[in-house]
C-alpha cells in the first residue's frame, strides 16, 4: 500500500520568471533550472540549500484553461505501482512519470472524478539529501 504524506510542491505557471523573482523575494528561496527529459522548463526551488518544490512552465497551454496554480504531490513508495492502480481504479494519467536528479519520479494523475494529484517517489536518502517542507517565511 502507497504512503499518502503530502511531500513535494509545485507551481505550474505561464509566467515563470515572474514568478520565481516574486518567490525569491517574499520566501528567500533560490532556483535552480533543470532540464527535463521530455523537454520544457522546470526550476528546483530551495531553501537553505534544500529543495522545498519546483516552478515548471507551462508552454502550449491557454491560460484561460489552466491557470497558473500550485500543484500538490503525493509520496508513494512505488510510482509504477500507483500510477497503474489510478488508472484501474477509473483515474488517468496526466503527465507520465519522468525523474528528476536528486529529487526523484513524478507524475500527474486524476482521480476518478477528474481532480489533479501529483505522485512522487522520492529519491532513496542515500541519494536525496531530504526535502525541507516550505515554511512561511514572511518578515514579522
Amino acid at each position: 500500500m502507497n504512503q499518502v504524506n503530502s511531500s513535494w510542491l509545485e507551481l505550474n505557471t505561464h509566467q515563470p520568471e515572474d514568478a520565481i523573482s516574486f518567490y525569491k523575494k517574499t520566501l528567500g528561496w533560490a532556483f535552480e533550472p533543470t532540464d527535463l527529459p521530455q523537454g520544457g522548463a522546470y526550476w528546483v526551488a530551495r531553501h537553505n540549500n534544500k529543495p522545498v518544490g519546483g516552478v515548471f512552465a507551462l508552454n502550449n497551454t491557454d491560460p484561460t484553461q489552466i491557470p497558473s496554480h500550485w500543484m500538490t504531490y503525493m509520496h508513494v513508495s512505488d510510482i509504477n505501482e500507483a500510477t497503474s492502480s489510478a488508472r484501474k481504479a477509473g483515474g488517468e494519467i496526466i503527465r507520465p512519470t519522468m525523474s528528476l536528479d536528486g529529487i526523484g519520479k513524478l507524475a500527474i494523475i486524476t482521480d476518478s472524478t477528474g481532480a489533479l494529484i501529483g505522485l512522487i517517489e522520492p529519491e532513496s536518502p542515500r541519494k536525496n539529501t531530504s526535502v525541507e517542507r516550505p515554511r512561511n517565511n514572511f518578515p514579522h
